[in-house]
């Protein structure tokens, strides 16, 4: 009887040991987690201009290695190939990044580059039922495209014994994205394609300081980067420095004459004639009388005051109050408060409407709100109805990245350099005239003072458009935008045998 009871206690125990594993494994399988290494292939067609372009899309991840050669994160990527193309060394490869720093790549990813496109009206606003469509002006006819999402972005997430500090800074953000983009080529085959990097907003920091970084550190030399909506690359300068609200002005013109809020002389001009005026008048006047200070004579600073608030469409009293420097948070709230709406930061075209006509700053970002109301559910169906990831993890639109070390930046000069001893390559500038947050005259100060030399002033181009901080979601814009893409290709691909030299 005794040896029976023994028996029958064990063979409980070892079904418990058995099922224990099973327990815990089905309470591990439901945490949110991302798979370190996984990806999905689909293949599609899109018509862009006029011809039907074939292609394949891998939406997956692909690890962050730390030291010990273990996935310290996971990182969300989708990449569109040509599928017709037999030489991918001759092939383009853009690797696209958004900003933030906490941004996910569906900006660029559904709203200007890439095969698809988010559903919203020709001026950008959402529309029901939301989803996407083809993008008959994406550049898959002439590159290939990744979209990648940095860390706490997208579905981008930390793994094991990574830790926050590795990846949220400046120099940190650097380092880890140059050596994951190294692998990523690596994989994909692409070390002799031309290379490419395009940001937007935080994202121009980014690829401005990642062509220095896999330049110096991993020896993959780029034919180009893009900065959509700039911002100033860590450039600080004497006098007034790029985001300042003195360089703010001629935008300040652009926001009030969309409004039709200027005088009847300026507002009857078209904007390329008004703007030049607005940016000499801001060099060549505003800025010598703000240098002087609270010594500036009264009557140079009431003639000043008088000519400025004709120009962004305000009083002459509202601009003698804050001593010709109107700080942009009251701009956004005071040039349409006798109509009762607010204009938006990134883009200018919207409107908002606040709790009470008065105070100094609006209650939302009314651009922001709209795009966060088209983009979001546009990515998670396209992600994981169309493409088929799926995963419980939330889509982060603006992810936790805080606090995030800005100590450092040297951004603007890791791009200088870069092109000092890289002569193929160029850089591209696109900016919206009525993007209040990196306006379009800080982004051309930037450029002018990115090469203070002026030995490679033919190698920078800059392009503006009608429309804000994404110019790419009004219609005529991501038009013309893609095609000012496609031209910097050719720009940048240099003929064949021509050698990357300066004499």
């Amino acid at each position: 009887m005794k040896t029976k009871k023994v028996t029958t206690v064990w063979k409980k125990t070892s079904w418990l040991l058995m099922i224990l594993p099973l327990m815990f494994t089905s309470v591990e399988a439901q945490k949110r987690s991302l798979p370190a290494d996984t990806s999905i292939v689909k293949t599609d067609k899109v018509m862009v201009k006029g011809k039907e372009i074939s292609y394949k899309v891998t939406v997956g991840t692909q690890p962050v290695y730390g030291e010990d050669g273990e996935a310290d994160a996971a990182l969300f990527y989708t990449y569109y190939e040509r599928t017709d193309v037999k030489n991918k060394e001759k092939r383009p490869i853009f690797i696209s990044f958004n900003g933030g720093p906490g941004a996910g790549s569906l900006w660029m990813h559904l709203g200007y580059t890439s095969p698809k496109r988010l559903v919203i009206d020709d001026e950008g606003y959402p529309v029901q039922p939301y989803g996407i469509q083809d993008n008959p002006h994406s550049i898959i006819d002439v590159a290939d495209i990744v979209y990648v999402n940095p860390v706490n972005t997208g579905f981008s997430r930390i793994l094991n014994d990574g830790k926050p500090e590795q990846f949220f800074g400046v120099n940190e953000d650097l380092a880890y994205l140059a050596d994951w983009i190294d692998t990523f080529i690596s994989r994909n085959e692409r070390w002799r394609s031309p290379k490419y990097l395009i940001g937007e907003s935080y994202g121009t920091p980014r690829v401005s300081g990642l062509a220095g970084q896999l330049q110096g550190r991993h020896w993959m030399f780029l034919n180009g980067v893009i900065l959509v909506s700039p911002t100033g690359l860590g450039l600080n300068p004497a006098g007034p420095v790029p985001m300042s609200s003195i360089l703010k002005v001629p935008y300040y013109t652009a926001a009030a004459w969309y409004h039709k809020q200027l005088p009847s002389d300026l507002q009857s001009k078209d904007l390329d004639e008004l703007l030049p005026m607005v940016e000499d008048f801001t060099l060549d006047e505003l800025l010598p009388a703000l240098s002087r200070g609270g010594f500036v004579e009264d009557a140079d600073k009431n003639s000043i005051a008088r000519k400025l608030a004709r120009y962004i469409g305000l009083s002459e009293d509202f601009v003698l109050d804050y001593n010709l420097e109107v700080p942009a948070s009251a701009f956004w709230k005071e040039l349409m408060r006798d109509e009762g709406y607010t204009i938006g930061r990134l883009d200018s075209r919207y409107t908002g409407i606040d709790k009470t006509d008065g105070g100094d700053s609006y209650d939302y970002p009314a651009e922001y709100s709209s795009w966060k109301h088209s983009f979001t559910p546009a990515i998670n169906h396209y992600v994981q109805d169309v493409l088929g990831f799926k995963t419980d993890l939330q889509y982060y639109v603006s992810g936790p990245v805080r606090p995030w070390n800005r100590d450092g930046n040297q951004t603007g000069e890791m791009l200088r350099k870069a092109m000092a001893e890289n002569p193929y390559l160029k850089v591209l500038v696109q900016s919206g005239y009525y993007d209040g947050a990196t306006d379009y005259f800080s982004a051309k100060y930037t450029m002018w003072n990115l090469d203070p030399s002026g030995k490679m002033r033919d190698r920078f181009k800059f392009e503006g458009y009608r429309s804000g901080h994404m110019m790419y979601l009004r219609t005529e814009d991501l038009a013309t935008s893609n095609e000012h893409i496609r031209e910097f290709i050719k720009n940048s691909l240099p003929a064949e045998g021509v050698p990357a030299r300066y004499k």
